[in-house]
């Protein structure tokens, strides 16, 4: 009897911990989709989302996989792959062609397939195949996605197509929708770490204005690094004004296409780390004096952008909402690399307008 009671009682004291822990406790499972789900990026990312690197070691997921219909054998080969790693927290995977499964109920929805550019694609061209395709994620995210869903667009053009699915999404706020700069921001702070002989997590508050896309601005004129142990204006340390106006502009601009002259394909480790960091920040917000890149709708106000744009500015992140950071001093030098990205962010907008009216 007594070995008996005393297995009960320990096993009572274990389930009244777990209940009293929250480090134990496991919330309602998450849906979350991935779009081009069987692609490079999402190979990459998939397994990020699924061992708690994003939403945590107590969060069960529910992951969504979309591709086309082409590439659904491939996706039963990343189904089984993720089955195979015997995830904890992963509950259920989904793999699926129609929109209307893959949209249905989800939390949040990071859209990594897009139409990629080929060898004589003018970007008009890529444009409108992207249109189509954003337009109809958005109104499938309109129709059947959670009212409060997060999304995240990494598919390229990545600030046109997000804006192109906020529009088809009236009935979800603008601001729930952001689009990923955040691997141009990484690869500003380690630029920045290589050059001062510094990790990259003694680099912060490094700035990428505008859009994803070669006229994108790296700012560094308001970054921290920590030098032993002090924190320092990144300007004071680098001490090389011709090289932050320049070459340091230049390599972050062209980074992308570097990867691929090296690699012959696109980057996507980086690019899957660069989701994650932009993801897990909008689920668990930003830290203390710290902010971060991300292409977000623009308000007319801050900073002097043209209002209705998907334009990457420094926010910071609290409740799972964003906001801008206000009121950095703006130089003439950062002013006409401000205004020359915006100029064409509005011109992609009015292309992708005029094909969205004829559609």
């Amino acid at each position: 009897w007594f070995v008996g009671y005393s297995s009960r009682h320990r096993a009572s004291q274990q389930t009244l911990k777990s209940n009293r822990d929250p480090s134990t406790a496991m919330s309602e499972p998450i849906r979350v989709l991935v779009t081009g789900a069987a692609g490079q990026i999402a190979y990459s990312l998939l397994y990020n989302l699924g061992n708690g690197d994003v939403f945590g070691k107590n969060q069960p997921l529910i992951l969504v996989l979309l591709d086309i219909t082409p590439m659904m054998k491939v996706l039963e080969g990343v189904v089984m792959e993720m089955e195979d790693c015997a995830f904890g927290l992963l509950k259920e995977v989904i793999a699926t062609d129609k929109e209307e499964v893959a949209f249905k109920d989800i939390d949040v929805a990071i859209l990594v397939g897009s139409m990629p550019r080929r060898e004589g694609m003018e970007r008009k061209d890529l444009l409108k195949a992207n249109v189509k395709i954003f337009k109809s994620q958005g109104a499938a995210l309109d129709k059947y996605a959670k009212k409060n869903v997060k999304v995240v667009v990494v598919g390229n053009p990545a600030n046109t197509n997000c804006l192109t699915a906020a529009k088809s999404a009236p009935s979800i706020p603008r601001s729930n929708f952001s689009c990923l700069t955040r691997l141009d921001h990484n690869r500003a702070r380690a630029q920045i770490a290589k050059r001062l002989q510094v990790s990259a997590n003694d680099v912060k508050n490094v700035i990428i204005w505008g859009n994803h896309s070669s006229t994108q601005y790296p700012d560094v004129t308001h970054a921290k690094v920590k030098v032993q142990g002090k924190e320092c204006e990144v300007y004071d340390e680098v001490k090389d004004d011709s090289w932050l106006k320049g070459e340091f502009i230049t390599t972050v601009q062209q980074r992308g296409a570097a990867v691929i002259m090296a690699r012959k394909l696109s980057s996507a480790m980086s690019a899957s780390k660069a989701i994650c960091d932009h993801v897990r920040d909008i689920w668990y917000g930003t830290g203390e004096g710290e902010f971060v890149s991300m292409g977000v709708i623009s308000d007319g106000n801050s900073y002097s952008i043209p209002e209705d744009l998907i334009y990457s500015f420094p926010v910071v992140i609290k409740n799972k909402c964003w906001s801008f950071v206000e009121g950095l001093p703006i130089n003439d030098f950062s002013r006409d690399k401000m205004d020359l990205t915006a100029k064409e962010l509005a011109e992609e907008k009015e292309t992708a307008i005029e094909f969205l009216a004829s559609m």
